[in-house]
């Protein structure tokens, strides 16, 4: 869940970028620029892009040119990411339905708006916005 949050947030807490060619060994990679528990990005791998905590040991082995993103995420956006896991948990299901609401017996049902204007939720984007919005990055600005 943390690396679609931070994806929605267009925001990687980016600290900086190592370019190069890169080796998985054995389900992990060194690399010595991280610390432990430190989360990283890579991107240009054909198994193993996306984000990770270092060290990472469930790796697919491969060698490949691309870049590694060391990241600084603050630990109230990864507790900011587990409430938003388990509200998922708890409605996804529910604000998956494309139904506000239904009856049963002489069955009746009300689909959902595409413009929310009935003031539901639709999804943990809407349900977190305010506790998000304190972390977004404006569109356009990748890193």
């Amino acid at each position: 869940m943390l690396e679609q949050v931070l994806r929605h947030l267009n925001n990687w807490f980016l600290v900086e970028i190592h370019e190069g060619t890169f080796t998985v060994e054995n389900g992990s990679i060194t690399l010595p620029f991280l610390l432990t528990n430190q989360y990283f990005r890579i991107v240009g791998s054909v198994f193993n892009d996306g984000l990770h905590k270092y060290p990472a040991v469930d790796l697919t082995d491969e060698t490949f040119t691309g870049t590694v993103w060391v990241l600084a995420v603050p630990k109230a956006v990864v507790s900011l990411a587990e409430d938003i896991a388990a509200w998922e948990e708890k409605n996804g299901e529910a604000v998956a339905s494309p139904y506000q609401s239904e009856s049963f017996g002489g069955y009746s049902y009300t689909k959902r708006s595409a413009g929310n204007d009935s003031g539901t939720l639709n999804g943990w984007q809407d349900a977190f916005r305010g506790r998000l919005n304190d972390w977004r990055k404006l569109k356009g600005v990748e890193k």
